[in-house]
């Protein structure tokens, strides 16, 4: 099995079980720690940035939310007129998604989905947004996510990455301490320069390029924002390097690093235990 499948499993399994509470109150209103709070705001803010990388008027357009958590970018993405896929694992996030939605005015929809954000049969998208839902694969993996995605993409992929900083490599360390038992499944830091390098050698994004980027640190929030654009004039045309897939990643991709397995949120906690302060800040809401 690969480790896209692997991982995908931990983390509908954590999302849906583990830290339900945690991840209701975070994208909510209600009162959370000061170390949340600044996860909150950098969330906030993140989802800004990529709502402002997408048409203003979005009447008309298909757009796919990747990892769509409770559902808020994609509301905000109805609202612009928007016909939004919004896709998670974890039937519990969807359903609390569906319990907040509220009331969209205009021509915009939201239809919410419990499966994987890669599978074909979601059909072709204007744009595409994944906010936070890749930080928790290994470059490879998210370059072949994205190679998957593109096939299915006539405008812009939007998407986040963990950046490798000294900070989240000290956590991810001090997160090997923590009971195995009660950690998150680990976000993992990539460099955006190997992550370029890696997009460009892949053929099926040879029509798409790196528009800008964008990073986000809000306390213990940090995330780093990508925009892939793709060039008008190969809209709707198949690429003849790559095979057709049935089941999106299912088979073909390298295993996930076990020095990778401490996570974020079990690290932060960790360090709290020593006199720091730590948060987790990985999925969208």
């Amino acid at each position: 099995m690969s480790s896209y499948v692997t991982r995908r499993s931990q983390l509908e399994t954590y999302f849906d079980r583990t830290a339900v509470e945690a991840w209701s109150r975070l994208t909510s209103d209600a009162p959370v720690s000061k170390i949340r709070a600044t996860v909150r705001a950098g969330r906030d803010a993140m989802r800004t940035t990529l709502l402002d990388w997408l048409p203003a008027d979005m009447r008309g357009l298909r757009l796919l939310d990747a990892g769509c958590g409770t559902g808020a970018l994609a509301v905000e993405a109805a609202r612009r007129g928007a016909h939004v896929t919004a896709i998670d694992v974890s039937p519990t996030l969807i359903g609390l998604a569906r319990e907040r939605l509220p009331e969209i005015a205009g021509p915009g929809s939201i239809e919410f989905r419990v499966g994987d954000m890669l599978d074909p049969w979601l059909g072709r998208f204007d744009h595409v947004v994944a906010m936070d839902s890749l930080i928790h694969y290994q470059a490879p993996d998210i370059v072949r996510a994205l190679a998957e995605l593109s096939l299915r993409t006539d405008g812009s992929i939007v998407f986040t990455v963990a950046p490798r900083t000294a900070l989240l490599t000290l956590m991810h360390a001090a997160g090997k301490f923590f009971p195995k038992a009660d950690r998150a499944p680990a976000i993992v830091p990539i460099t955006e320069g190997g992550l370029r390098r890696r997009i460009a050698r892949e053929p099926a994004l040879e029509r798409f390029a790196v528009e800008r980027t964008r990073r986000i640190n809000s306390g213990f929030y940090l995330s780093n924002a990508i925009e892939l654009t793709k060039s008008p004039s190969s809209n709707h045309l198949p690429h003849p390097e790559v095979p057709e897939r049935s089941g999106g990643l299912e088979g073909g991709l390298q295993p996930v690093a076990r020095s990778l397995e401490p996570s974020f949120e079990a690290a932060s906690q960790h360090l709290r235990m020593r006199g720091g302060n730590g948060s987790a800040g990985g999925r969208s809401a």
